[in-house]
């Protein structure tokens, strides 16, 4: 099984990126700040000339406070105490955007500018109060939205760690299924093999090597996440071969695997529990044995893998003491597609004229999954 990485931290937006969305919420603050100096006046024809100047002062002054909110106080890295120095570098910020954005202003309308002699006054040094004001505005609004943007940034984050290690749990879930099905057979298998060796060590070899065989069409699918449906129905005629070494003529068996589905994937030893639990409790206790069938179809969305077999029945063998449907292998398989499809796999276990009929259903998009 692949063990998925540890979720990747958001990329963080450049710094100049940033600096550009800063900037907008600067030009917005200054129009408005244009438009409530125009109507405080009650000069409304001046809006123009008054835009034009609020613009090149509030966009000087924002810039120079935002470039040392960027670069020498981050918030992440800000201290109650630096606000004082943060504070005075925008009232620094407000004069001198003033005073510049005055220029730049009055260059563009083609107005007169005051000398620097003239420039101190009680009207100017109140606007740059009211600069230093809309500074004030514009810095809480971007501190507001990168405040709300990183606390959205760590809840995606933590949202996709979350992720991580369910679909990790979901994983070790899946695999500890399925290593309960995997000594279960084997252990089975031995047994038998063990009592076979006494009583006719020719077949005991026969059964050892269909036993080689089975593992070799098994164990490298069962370490991965998932298999063809080529790849589980070859394992499926390898362990019936095995089994046919110990029922011998006693029993059949038929697949059937339509070609257009044989490259479609499914979890790995998904067949094999199924098909064990029709020998073990179908056809091995029943005299005559007799045949096992398994087929996939595609329909409406849906697989559909179906084992049925001609053996004894649920009823007849619940009555000789075989309790089927209640095994490790229904069990666990019903707690496998559980586990990875929910509702929307389903497995039924229904008695047929003669024998037992074991369905599988789940979502023929959700099993065509890349092997890892």
């Amino acid at each position: 099984m692949t063990i998925l990485p540890a979720a990747r931290a958001l990329p963080a937006p450049s710094f100049l990126r940033r600096f550009l969305a800063d900037l907008r919420v600067g030009l917005v603050v200054s129009l408005v700040a244009g438009v409530m100096i125009t109507l405080a006046n009650g000069q409304p024809q001046m809006l123009h000339g008054q835009l034009v100047y609020s613009v090149c002062i509030g966009l000087i002054a924002f810039s120079i406070v935002d470039l040392a909110r960027l670069l020498v106080w981050p918030a992440s890295e800000r201290r109650a105490h630096q606000w004082l120095a943060f504070l005075g570098v925008m009232l620094a910020a407000a004069a001198l955007g003033h005073f510049s954005g005055m220029h730049i202003g009055a260059a563009v309308l083609h107005d007169r500018l005051p000398t620097l002699a003239e420039y101190p006054s009680i009207g100017r040094v109140s606007m740059i109060l009211f600069t230093f004001l809309g500074m004030c505005t514009m810095v809480l609004i971007v501190e507001y939205r990168d405040r709300s943007v990183r606390i959205r940034r760590e809840h995606e984050e933590a949202r996709l760690r979350a992720e991580v290690v369910e679909r990790q749990a979901v994983q070790a879930q899946l695999r500890l299924l399925q290593a309960q099905i995997e000594p279960h057979m084997l252990f089975n298998t031995l047994a038998n093999l063990q009592g076979l060796i006494a009583l006719d060590p020719e077949r005991a070899g026969v059964m050892l090597d269909g036993l080689i065989q089975f593992l070799r069409a098994t164990l490298g699918a069962s370490r991965l996440d998932s298999t063809t449906l080529e790849a589980e129905f070859t394992a499926m005629q390898a362990y019936l071969g095995l089994m046919g070494v110990r029922m011998g003529e006693r029993l059949a068996y038929r697949p059937e695997l339509p070609p257009d589905l044989r490259t479609v994937r499914v979890p790995p030893l998904l067949l094999q529990p199924l098909v064990e639990n029709a020998i073990v409790h179908g056809l091995e206790p029943s005299i005559d044995g007799g045949e096992v069938c398994i087929q996939a179809e595609a329909q409406d969305g849906l697989l559909t893998l179906t084992v049925s077999d001609n053996g004894l029945g649920l009823q007849q063998s619940a009555q000789a003491g075989s309790h089927r449907g209640g095994g490790v292998g229904i069990h666990t398989t019903r707690e496998r597609l559980q586990v990875l499809y929910g509702e929307r796999a389903s497995v039924e276990l229904t008695p047929a004229r003669q024998g037992t009929v074991v369905q599988l259903r789940f979502p023929l998009e959700a099993s065509c999954m890349s092997a890892p």
